[in-house]
């Protein structure tokens, strides 16, 4: 079967590989843009862009036993495995993990990262993003919560991106008119907009996201994927 993309809204996705693996990224699956039907959680990868809560999300729920592997920050596999999940992989920036049949590469995202832990606020290490590598070779990046950054042209360069995953909501993360402008210096081949509507303030929109990538000529294809929409992605 092809590889598949499915977004649960905000910054939660599935990917199912054409060997069958079921990779989940950030899965706040309560967010208020979530299908009412999440269909089967099951997981054999977690990973986790940072620690806020709306990213973490339902991490902790859907890890039943060692079978599903969490891979995050050095910092919260750490607060993880102190709350009792079995299997967490801790990593950090720019290195690469080889597991399951993929390799997965920790990239830099420009943003906050902590947890609320009663009325304490814990460090949760450096937020990031993800470039996963599935079985066959295609190449998606999740940019995690982030700001714009010049080093993103080395990402496109080096990692060669064939799906991106990029926030567009502003306020916390990028807008619309700085996430075109990343498309110019990752140059996937489709961008699928992510993290917006989720809560007023989030106020970029797929339109607008699409009114800046046609007005700065941007050669990209949009996947607007609505909560509960999937895609298919082969390497070519």
């Amino acid at each position: 079967m092809p590889n598949t993309i499915k977004f649960y809204g905000h910054s939660a996705f599935r990917i199912i590989t054409d060997q069958g693996l079921r990779i989940w990224i950030d899965p706040w699956l309560d967010n208020p843009m979530a299908p009412e039907d999440r269909g089967d959680t099951a997981a054999d990868l977690i990973l986790v862009t940072h620690a806020h809560a709306d990213h973490l999300g339902n991490t902790m729920d859907m890890v039943s036993s060692s079978m599903t592997e969490v891979v995050a920050i050095h910092e919260l596999q750490q607060f993880l495995l102190a709350r009792g999940l079995p299997n967490v992989t801790g990593m950090n920036i720019g290195g690469t993990y080889h597991t399951k049949g993929i390799s997965i590469t920790m990239l830099p995202a420009l943003h906050s990262s902590s947890i609320s832990d009663g009325n304490e606020v814990i460090y949760g290490g450096e937020a990031a993003g993800f470039l996963v590598r599935l079985e066959d070779g295609v190449r998606i990046y999740h940019a995690g919560d982030t700001a714009l950054f010049g080093d993103m042209a080395m990402i496109g360069s080096m990692y060669t991106p064939k799906v991106a995953m990029l926030p567009i909501g502003d306020h916390y993360v990028m807008g619309p008119r700085e996430a075109a402008y990343a498309c110019r210096l990752l140059s996937p081949k489709v961008v699928i907009p992510m993290h917006y509507k989720t809560f007023p303030v989030l106020t970029g929109t797929p339109g607008e996201f699409e009114r800046q990538i046609r007005a700065n000529h941007i050669d990209v294809a949009i996947k607007d994927l609505k909560p509960g929409e999937s895609m298919e992605v082969d390497l070519f």
